[in-house]
């Protein structure tokens, strides 16, 4: 009996003490990795869960520098309607942490919905809910997946070719949807 009564304990722990939000198309569903250099999520999350928690400072002061690219918040703004954004990051990866500012100030220039974007958090061995980086093949972070109905049309891993994911990301979207004028 014993046995059977401490996993069920300890799962119901785990669910009770699992952070979860309504937010968009999906509930944000993470879990805290123990980890000593820095706090590691595991799970869905989104832009809010970066900004309300100080243990990702990165986030908003990463947001401060720079500007997006105005053909790509030309394209996402054109086409906002027609696409989903995958990101699957870590929190502890110094390039998620320069590069996902970068994807949420072409957010706010082309007010793409946050109801089109899903971050997908992965622990220090690429590992994220749902067997996801498997099924995405995601072998490095950041990658950001350009989808339509399902569907990948597109993705930039890390900095991409050019090291200008804001660019290389509005490229993909006008290749695919195209720009209205």
């Amino acid at each position: 009996m014993r046995k059977v009564v401490v996993p069920v304990l300890a799962l119901a722990f785990i669910i009770a003490c699992t952070p979860t939000r309504k937010t968009g198309a999906i509930k944000t569903r993470y879990k805290v990795i123990a980890d000593t250099e820095t706090k590691v999520l595991q799970g869905y999350i989104d832009r809010s869960v970066l900004e309300h928690d100080t243990a990702f400072k990165w986030f908003a002061e990463n947001l401060k520098y720079g500007t997006a690219d105005p053909a790509a918040v030309q394209a996402f703004k054109d086409n906002a309607a027609s696409f989903n954004v995958v990101i699957f990051g870590g929190t502890w990866c110094h390039d998620t942490q320069n590069l996902l500012p970068v994807f949420y100030r072409l957010v706010e220039k082309s007010g793409f919905p946050e109801k089109n974007i899903t971050i997908v958090a992965l622990d220090r061995s690429k590992n994220g809910p749902d067997n996801m980086t498997t099924t995405y093949h995601v072998t490095n972070v950041p990658t950001f997946i350009v989808m339509k109905d399902g569907k990948e049309v597109g993705r930039v891993v890390e900095y991409g070719k050019e090291g200008q994911i804001d660019k290389e990301l509005g490229e993909i979207v006008a290749a695919n949807f195209g720009v209205s004028n």
